[in-house]
Protein backbone atom coordinates (compact mmCIF):
# COMPACT_ATOMS: atom_id res chain seq x y z
CA UNK A 1 0.00 0.00 0.00
CA UNK A 2 1.51 3.36 -1.06
CA UNK A 3 1.68 6.37 1.28
CA UNK A 4 -1.37 8.13 -0.26
CA UNK A 5 -3.66 5.11 0.11
CA UNK A 6 -2.38 4.38 3.60
CA UNK A 7 -2.95 7.97 4.76
CA UNK A 8 -6.37 8.08 3.10
CA UNK A 9 -7.34 4.94 5.04
CA UNK A 10 -6.01 6.50 8.27
CA UNK A 11 -7.96 9.70 7.56
CA UNK A 12 -11.24 7.81 7.02
CA UNK A 13 -10.61 5.82 10.20
CA UNK A 14 -9.89 9.05 12.10
CA UNK A 15 -13.06 10.76 10.85
CA UNK A 16 -15.02 7.61 11.74
CA UNK A 17 -13.61 7.82 15.29
CA UNK A 18 -14.58 11.51 15.48
CA UNK A 19 -18.10 10.51 14.45
CA UNK A 20 -18.14 8.08 17.38
CA UNK A 21 -17.88 10.95 19.90
CA UNK A 22 -21.60 11.61 19.53
CA UNK A 23 -22.41 8.05 20.56
CA UNK A 24 -20.08 8.33 23.56
CA UNK A 25 -21.69 11.62 24.55
CA UNK A 26 -25.05 9.87 24.66
CA UNK A 27 -23.99 6.76 26.62
CA UNK A 28 -21.86 8.55 29.25
CA UNK A 29 -24.23 9.22 32.14
CA UNK A 30 -22.73 12.45 33.50
CA UNK A 31 -23.69 15.97 32.35
CA UNK A 32 -21.96 17.91 29.57
CA UNK A 33 -19.73 20.15 31.74
CA UNK A 34 -18.08 17.39 33.84
CA UNK A 35 -17.85 15.25 30.69
CA UNK A 36 -15.85 17.94 28.91
CA UNK A 37 -13.70 18.37 32.04
CA UNK A 38 -12.79 14.68 32.07
CA UNK A 39 -12.25 14.71 28.30
CA UNK A 40 -9.76 17.58 28.28
CA UNK A 41 -8.01 16.26 31.40
CA UNK A 42 -7.46 12.79 29.90
CA UNK A 43 -6.57 14.19 26.46
CA UNK A 44 -4.05 16.67 27.93
CA UNK A 45 -2.32 13.93 29.93
CA UNK A 46 -2.28 11.63 26.90
CA UNK A 47 -0.77 14.30 24.62
CA UNK A 48 1.81 15.21 27.27
CA UNK A 49 2.79 11.54 27.46
CA UNK A 50 3.02 11.48 23.65
CA UNK A 51 5.37 14.48 23.63
CA UNK A 52 7.52 12.86 26.32
CA UNK A 53 7.64 9.56 24.41
CA UNK A 54 8.57 11.26 21.12
CA UNK A 55 10.89 13.74 22.89
CA UNK A 56 9.00 16.67 21.38
CA UNK A 57 9.69 20.12 22.80
CA UNK A 58 6.57 22.00 23.90
CA UNK A 59 8.30 25.36 24.42
CA UNK A 60 6.43 28.34 22.99
CA UNK A 61 6.50 32.11 23.42
CA UNK A 62 4.43 33.93 26.04
CA UNK A 63 2.31 35.49 23.29
CA UNK A 64 1.60 32.07 21.75
CA UNK A 65 0.72 30.61 25.13
CA UNK A 66 -1.85 33.33 25.79
CA UNK A 67 -3.33 32.92 22.29
CA UNK A 68 -3.67 29.15 22.64
CA UNK A 69 -4.80 29.36 26.26
CA UNK A 70 -7.69 31.75 25.58
CA UNK A 71 -8.70 29.91 22.39
CA UNK A 72 -9.05 26.87 24.65
CA UNK A 73 -12.03 28.61 26.29
CA UNK A 74 -13.83 28.60 22.92
CA UNK A 75 -12.95 24.92 22.43
CA UNK A 76 -14.46 24.14 25.85
CA UNK A 77 -17.64 26.09 25.03
CA UNK A 78 -17.95 24.22 21.73
CA UNK A 79 -17.75 20.81 23.40
CA UNK A 80 -20.12 21.77 26.24
CA UNK A 81 -22.76 22.95 23.76
CA UNK A 82 -22.17 19.85 21.61
CA UNK A 83 -22.60 17.30 24.40
CA UNK A 84 -25.47 19.20 26.02
CA UNK A 85 -27.26 19.23 22.64
CA UNK A 86 -26.88 15.44 22.46
CA UNK A 87 -28.26 15.05 25.99
CA UNK A 88 -31.43 17.07 25.26
CA UNK A 89 -32.05 15.85 21.68
CA UNK A 90 -30.45 13.11 19.58
CA UNK A 91 -27.03 12.41 18.08
CA UNK A 92 -28.42 12.83 14.55
CA UNK A 93 -30.00 16.24 15.22
CA UNK A 94 -26.85 17.51 16.92
CA UNK A 95 -24.46 16.33 14.18
CA UNK A 96 -26.54 17.81 11.36
CA UNK A 97 -26.75 21.16 13.16
CA UNK A 98 -23.01 21.01 13.88
CA UNK A 99 -22.43 20.70 10.12
CA UNK A 100 -23.57 24.31 9.82
CA UNK A 101 -20.09 25.39 10.96
CA UNK A 102 -19.37 25.70 7.21
CA UNK A 103 -21.89 28.56 7.07
CA UNK A 104 -20.43 30.36 10.08
CA UNK A 105 -16.86 29.86 8.83
CA UNK A 106 -17.86 31.44 5.53
CA UNK A 107 -19.02 34.50 7.51
CA UNK A 108 -16.45 34.66 10.31
CA UNK A 109 -13.28 33.92 8.33
CA UNK A 110 -13.58 36.99 6.03
CA UNK A 111 -14.39 39.17 9.04
CA UNK A 112 -11.44 37.96 11.13
CA UNK A 113 -9.01 37.94 8.21
CA UNK A 114 -10.47 41.15 6.72
CA UNK A 115 -11.36 39.56 3.41
CA UNK A 116 -14.43 40.23 1.24
CA UNK A 117 -17.45 37.93 1.48
CA UNK A 118 -17.90 35.64 -1.53
CA UNK A 119 -21.30 35.30 -3.24
CA UNK A 120 -20.82 31.52 -3.50
CA UNK A 121 -20.20 31.29 0.24
CA UNK A 122 -23.42 33.17 0.92
CA UNK A 123 -25.36 30.83 -1.41
CA UNK A 124 -24.01 27.75 0.38
CA UNK A 125 -24.92 29.40 3.68
CA UNK A 126 -28.50 29.99 2.50
CA UNK A 127 -28.81 26.30 1.59
CA UNK A 128 -27.67 25.33 5.08
CA UNK A 129 -30.16 27.78 6.64
CA UNK A 130 -32.94 26.21 4.53
CA UNK A 131 -31.97 22.71 5.71
CA UNK A 132 -31.85 23.75 9.38
CA UNK A 133 -35.21 25.54 9.00
CA UNK A 134 -36.76 22.28 7.78
CA UNK A 135 -35.31 20.43 10.78
CA UNK A 136 -36.72 23.13 13.11
CA UNK A 137 -40.13 22.81 11.43
CA UNK A 138 -40.42 19.02 11.60
CA UNK A 139 -38.48 18.31 14.83
CA UNK A 140 -39.84 21.07 17.09
CA UNK A 141 -39.54 18.87 20.19
CA UNK A 142 -35.75 19.17 19.86
CA UNK A 143 -35.65 22.96 19.64
CA UNK A 144 -33.19 23.35 22.53
CA UNK A 145 -30.90 20.68 21.07
CA UNK A 146 -31.01 22.37 17.65
CA UNK A 147 -30.13 25.77 19.16
CA UNK A 148 -27.27 24.27 21.19
CA UNK A 149 -26.02 22.36 18.12
CA UNK A 150 -25.96 25.60 16.13
CA UNK A 151 -24.14 27.40 18.97
CA UNK A 152 -21.61 24.55 19.01
CA UNK A 153 -21.15 25.11 15.28
CA UNK A 154 -20.56 28.85 15.82
CA UNK A 155 -17.89 28.09 18.45
CA UNK A 156 -16.34 25.46 16.18
CA UNK A 157 -16.09 27.86 13.25
CA UNK A 158 -14.64 30.57 15.52
CA UNK A 159 -11.78 28.52 16.99
CA UNK A 160 -11.25 26.82 13.61
CA UNK A 161 -10.76 30.21 11.94
CA UNK A 162 -8.45 31.37 14.74
CA UNK A 163 -6.42 28.16 14.46
CA UNK A 164 -6.06 28.60 10.70
CA UNK A 165 -3.96 31.70 11.47
CA UNK A 166 -2.16 30.27 14.53
CA UNK A 167 -1.07 27.13 12.68
CA UNK A 168 1.13 29.24 10.40
CA UNK A 169 3.55 29.82 13.28
CA UNK A 170 3.30 26.68 15.46
CA UNK A 171 2.86 22.91 15.24
CA UNK A 172 -0.80 21.80 15.20
CA UNK A 173 -0.13 19.25 17.96
CA UNK A 174 1.45 21.92 20.18
CA UNK A 175 -1.50 24.25 19.54
CA UNK A 176 -3.92 21.45 20.38
CA UNK A 177 -2.11 20.62 23.63
CA UNK A 178 -2.14 24.18 24.97
CA UNK A 179 -5.74 24.70 23.87
CA UNK A 180 -6.71 21.54 25.76
CA UNK A 181 -4.84 22.83 28.82
CA UNK A 182 -6.64 26.16 28.43
CA UNK A 183 -9.99 24.38 28.09
CA UNK A 184 -9.20 22.39 31.25
CA UNK A 185 -8.41 25.60 33.15
CA UNK A 186 -11.57 27.45 32.10
CA UNK A 187 -13.89 24.51 32.72
CA UNK A 188 -12.21 23.93 36.10
CA UNK A 189 -12.69 27.61 36.96
CA UNK A 190 -16.40 27.35 36.15
CA UNK A 191 -16.72 24.13 38.16
CA UNK A 192 -15.03 25.76 41.16
CA UNK A 193 -17.52 28.63 40.85
CA UNK A 194 -20.56 26.30 40.80
CA UNK A 195 -19.06 24.08 43.52
CA UNK A 196 -19.14 20.86 41.48
CA UNK A 197 -15.34 20.46 41.36
CA UNK A 198 -14.82 21.12 45.07
CA UNK A 199 -17.42 18.49 45.98
CA UNK A 200 -16.25 16.01 43.36
CA UNK A 201 -15.75 12.40 44.50
CA UNK A 202 -14.74 10.71 41.19
CA UNK A 203 -17.25 7.96 41.98
CA UNK A 204 -18.19 7.19 38.39
CA UNK A 205 -19.39 3.82 37.16
CA UNK A 206 -16.92 1.47 35.48
CA UNK A 207 -18.68 1.99 32.14
CA UNK A 208 -18.43 5.80 32.43
CA UNK A 209 -14.70 5.55 33.20
CA UNK A 210 -14.23 3.27 30.19
CA UNK A 211 -16.17 5.52 27.79
CA UNK A 212 -14.48 8.70 29.12
CA UNK A 213 -11.07 7.11 28.59
CA UNK A 214 -12.06 6.25 25.01
CA UNK A 215 -13.32 9.81 24.52
CA UNK A 216 -10.18 11.46 25.91
CA UNK A 217 -7.59 9.17 24.29
CA UNK A 218 -8.84 7.51 21.10
CA UNK A 219 -11.40 10.16 20.07
CA UNK A 220 -9.34 13.22 21.04
CA UNK A 221 -5.56 12.96 21.40
CA UNK A 222 -4.88 9.84 19.27
CA UNK A 223 -7.33 10.83 16.54
CA UNK A 224 -5.89 14.35 16.47
CA UNK A 225 -2.29 13.15 16.05
CA UNK A 226 -3.42 10.75 13.31
CA UNK A 227 -5.44 13.48 11.59
CA UNK A 228 -2.43 15.79 11.50
CA UNK A 229 -0.01 13.11 10.28
CA UNK A 230 -1.97 12.38 7.07
CA UNK A 231 -1.53 15.98 5.92
CA UNK A 232 2.05 15.13 4.95
CA UNK A 233 0.84 13.53 1.69
CA UNK A 234 -2.86 14.40 1.30
CA UNK A 235 -4.02 17.77 0.00
CA UNK A 236 -6.02 20.13 2.22
CA UNK A 237 -8.97 19.76 -0.18
CA UNK A 238 -8.98 15.97 0.12
CA UNK A 239 -8.74 16.18 3.91
CA UNK A 240 -11.63 18.68 4.04
CA UNK A 241 -13.79 16.50 1.78
CA UNK A 242 -13.27 13.35 3.86
CA UNK A 243 -13.72 15.27 7.14
CA UNK A 244 -17.21 16.22 5.96
CA UNK A 245 -18.13 12.54 6.39
CA UNK A 246 -18.01 12.95 10.19
CA UNK A 247 -21.76 13.66 10.60
CA UNK A 248 -22.58 10.84 8.15
CA UNK A 249 -20.50 8.33 10.11
CA UNK A 250 -21.91 9.67 13.37
CA UNK A 251 -25.53 9.35 12.23
CA UNK A 252 -24.94 5.78 10.97
CA UNK A 253 -23.30 4.84 14.28
CA UNK A 254 -26.20 6.41 16.19
CA UNK A 255 -28.66 4.26 14.24
CA UNK A 256 -26.59 1.15 14.98
CA UNK A 257 -26.38 1.84 18.72
CA UNK A 258 -29.73 3.52 19.46
CA UNK A 259 -31.99 2.38 16.59
CA UNK A 260 -35.57 3.57 17.26
CA UNK A 261 -34.40 6.49 19.42
CA UNK A 262 -32.69 8.00 16.37
CA UNK A 263 -35.64 7.65 13.95
CA UNK A 264 -36.84 11.04 12.68
CA UNK A 265 -39.55 12.44 10.44
CA UNK A 266 -39.20 12.72 6.67
CA UNK A 267 -38.78 16.48 7.08
CA UNK A 268 -35.67 15.95 9.19
CA UNK A 269 -34.06 13.74 6.55
CA UNK A 270 -34.93 16.22 3.78
CA UNK A 271 -33.35 19.04 5.80
CA UNK A 272 -30.34 16.86 6.67
CA UNK A 273 -29.77 16.02 2.99
CA UNK A 274 -29.80 19.73 2.09
CA UNK A 275 -27.33 20.61 4.88
CA UNK A 276 -24.96 17.72 4.13
CA UNK A 277 -25.14 18.32 0.36
CA UNK A 278 -24.17 21.97 0.94
CA UNK A 279 -21.34 20.90 3.24
CA UNK A 280 -19.99 18.42 0.69
CA UNK A 281 -20.33 20.81 -2.24
CA UNK A 282 -18.60 23.67 -0.41
CA UNK A 283 -14.99 22.39 -0.72
CA UNK A 284 -15.65 21.43 -4.36
CA UNK A 285 -16.87 24.98 -5.01
CA UNK A 286 -13.86 26.44 -3.15
CA UNK A 287 -11.44 24.39 -5.25
CA UNK A 288 -13.19 25.46 -8.46
CA UNK A 289 -13.18 29.14 -7.39
CA UNK A 290 -9.45 29.04 -6.59
CA UNK A 291 -8.73 27.77 -10.10
CA UNK A 292 -10.39 30.66 -11.89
Amino acid sequence: MDADKKNLFILHLTVFVWGFTGVLGKVISIDAVPMVWYRVLIASITLLAWFWFTKTSIRITKKQFLQFFFTGAIVAIHWIFFFHAIKVSTVSVTLVCLSSFTLFTAILEPLIKRQPLQIGDIFVGLLIILGIYMIFKFEGQYTLGIILGILAAVASSLFGTINSTLVQKASPSIISFYELVGALFWVSLYRIYDGSLINMHFNLSASDWFYLTLLGTLCTSVAYVAGVSVMKTLSAFRVALVTNLEPVYGIILAFVFFQNKEQMTGGFYAGAVIVLAAVFLYPVYKKWRNRI
